[in-house]
């Protein structure tokens, strides 16, 4: 399947406490980033890259960013949404409650990242994994965050964002391809977390990774949100 025929889940449903009193009335993908909703220059991103289709996986005030983003149209994209309902399901719950939109395989990209990296070299190696799930990991030695990934000779040893080890150099960089078989099992409307999923994957030996050597970019903290505000302001192509 091409990249543009694969959906991406951009997981936006959380409560961005980090972030406030920014998000006290708005959700994370409307805070303003260089002029525009960070949600604008996250598409523009995977546009650029050749995704086409995302569904935005939203719970805390998602009504405003569907009101606000349709169709997707505006930026080349067909975006559905899938609403989390009257209780916050997790990464995982929401990810089981949107796979009616997603398909048999997707991208998963958390809705507070800024990925400026190839998504088809991590599709392809996806399938060629032949695994039900793909993480991307970055060699991250705890400069930008708490490595929380031990990745030896192309694969993902070990994943725990609690227990970490000294042999974990790499992060979670925040984008991963599935098979719907990883979440479909579970039961609709249940809270649980992706990476519950992931630990599960490793230690069957089933997730594959690929690495990464661009750093990621996020706006989960005032000072991620700051740094990418200055890139994005400085006109650098990514």
């Amino acid at each position: 399947m091409s990249i543009a025929s694969i959906p991406v889940a951009i997981l936006a449903g959380g409560l961005a406490t980090r972030l406030r009193p920014i998000t006290e009335k708005i959700p994370k993908s409307l805070v303003s980033v260089a002029g525009e909703p960070f949600l604008a220059h996250q598409l523009r991103l995977l546009h650029a890259r050749g995704v086409r289709r995302a569904v935005l996986c939203v719970g805390y005030l998602g009504e405003m960013i569907e009101r606000d983003f349709g169709d997707g149209a505006t930026f080349g994209f067909e975006l559905r949404y899938s609403f989390d309902g009257t209780t916050l399901l997790g990464t995982g719950g929401a990810l089981r409650q949107a796979l009616p939109l997603l398909g048999e395989e997707f991208f998963v990209l958390y809705g507070d990242s800024y990925l400026p990296i190839d998504y088809a070299a991590v599709l392809a190696d996806f399938h060629a994994s032949g695994q039900p799930g793909l993480m991307t990991v970055f060699r991250n030695e705890g400069a930008w965050d708490t490595s929380n990934v031990q990745f030896e000779d192309e694969r993902i040893v070990r994943y725990d964002k609690r227990e970490r080890t000294p042999e974990m150099r790499h992060i979670d960089y925040g984008l991963g391809v599935f098979r719907a078989s990883v979440v479909g099992e579970r039961p609709v409307g249940e809270a649980f977390d992706l990476a519950e999923v992931q630990r599960g994957l490793v230690a069957k030996g089933a997730l594959a990774g690929h690495e990464v050597f661009q750093r990621f970019y996020e706006i989960g903290s005032h000072a991620g949100l700051a740094e990418l505000e200055t890139l994005l302001q400085s006109g650098t192509p990514l």
